[in-house]
């Protein structure tokens, strides 16, 4: 089986496995606990605290750790609005984002706010005067993501960041696709909170970041949320630091990654081409993240192909793996202006550090073979 979806998840790499297996069985110890045990949990939570927020050019005591980067989105994004209620009621999140950002704000709704939703550029990014043109005096927060899960391209952090610190509007960013891959100043794009997690970059499930500007207002989603988290409960040490060894060296070999993806990327693209196959690209021209590539063949839904596919032991996607298990339009497509039935079409591979070129002939031949038994399926 060839696995082409490191965008819904990554395998743990070995170094991420024997840190977290090393802490388990050494470093045991509850982190509220008074005595040596917990003393020593307390202090490796702490210098983990320093790790990641040496990534994100942020204070330490502004890293939060929870169970996951839908779990940062839920609580930040919630704990966010409600501190801020009395300066506002206006929400905006942009369209196509992860289904965890799109329920926090459905549910602030419910609450009584008054929500925008803020379509994309045809290239799929966020246009700041768009966003502009958008705001309002009573506007309080605006959530827009690093780099769109679905097809891979990127926002202008900076930009939108300083727009909303001029106006006083926090500023919150899904940055889970992003995170290890791209470089992140968040205190110089004024980003108020900031969500990722640890199994996109080849560490552990069930463990994220939730970075909060440590002089924002922020009102606690969860009864008895301990020291270093946002939720009650033990503190998940063994996982934490299994995401700090992730970090470490998914930014340190970030740029040859990047040239490895984007190779495989032209690589697959020009093989399909060779196969004589008619699709279409949907990707920013000038800012997208290579891991992620767009497809779309007119006429076929997409699920169809990867179900096809997954017979070839091809294991592809057709957009985010924590959306609906019905097969819905793609959200960022028809948030980029096309029709319910092109968005159908979305076909989505994401390239990791271990697919090698010999997989990825692999996989043209096996995409390509799909394909044909859908295309002659249909003409029967």
């Amino acid at each position: 089986m060839i696995y082409l979806d490191y965008a819904a998840t990554t395998p743990m790499s070995s170094r991420a496995l024997e840190t977290y297996t090393e802490v388990a069985q050494h470093c045991f110890g509850n982190t509220n606990s008074p005595h040596d045990f917990g003393d020593a949990a307390d202090r490796l939570l702490a210098s983990c605290q320093k790790q990641i927020a040496r990534h994100l050019h942020v204070e330490a005591n502004a890293i939060f750790f929870t169970s996951g980067g839908s779990d940062s989105n839920l609580l930040a994004i919630a704990g966010i609005a409600h501190a801020r209620r009395k300066k506002g009621n206006h929400l905006i999140y942009v369209q196509g984002q992860h289904s965890s950002v799109v329920l926090a704000f459905e549910k602030l709704r419910e609450e009584g706010f008054s929500v925008t939703e803020l379509k994309r550029r045809a290239d799929g990014e966020v246009d700041p005067l768009t966003l502009e043109d958008a705001l309002r005096e009573d506007t309080i927060l605006v959530s827009v993501d690093h780099v769109n899960n679905e097809i891979g391209s990127i926002n202008n952090l900076n930009a939108i960041g300083k727009l909303l610190f001029n106006k006083k509007i926090a500023f919150h960013c899904d940055a889970v696709q992003s995170y290890g891959k791209l470089p992140i100043d968040a205190e110089a794009a004024h980003i108020t909170a900031l969500s990722a997690s640890a199994h996109k970059i080849y560490g552990p499930k069930g463990v994220g970041l939730c970075y909060v500007h440590p002089r924002e207002a922020f009102q606690p989603q969860l009864p008895g949320a301990p020291k270093h988290g946002l939720s009650p409960g033990t503190v998940n040490l063994p996982g934490i630091s299994a995401f700090v060894t992730a970090s470490e060296d998914a930014y340190r070999y970030a740029e040859a990654m990047l040239c490895h993806v984007n190779d495989l990327r032209q690589r697959f693209i020009s093989g399909i081409q060779k196969k004589g196959i008619s699709f279409l690209v949907e990707a920013s021209a000038h800012h997208q993240l290579p891991h992620i590539l767009a497809l779309r063949i007119p006429g076929i839904e997409g699920q169809q192909i990867m179900l096809a596919a997954n017979q070839r032991g091809l294991s592809i996607a057709t957009g985010g793996a924590c959306s609906s298990t019905a097969h819905q339009p793609s959200p960022t497509l028809r948030s980029i202006g096309r029709s319910a039935e092109e968005a159908r079409e979305l076909v989505r591979l994401s390239f990791g550090e271990t697919t090698t070129e010999e997989e990825l002939d692999q996989a043209i031949d096996r995409f390509a073979a799909a394909v044909s038994e859908v295309q002659t399926a249909m003409q029967a």
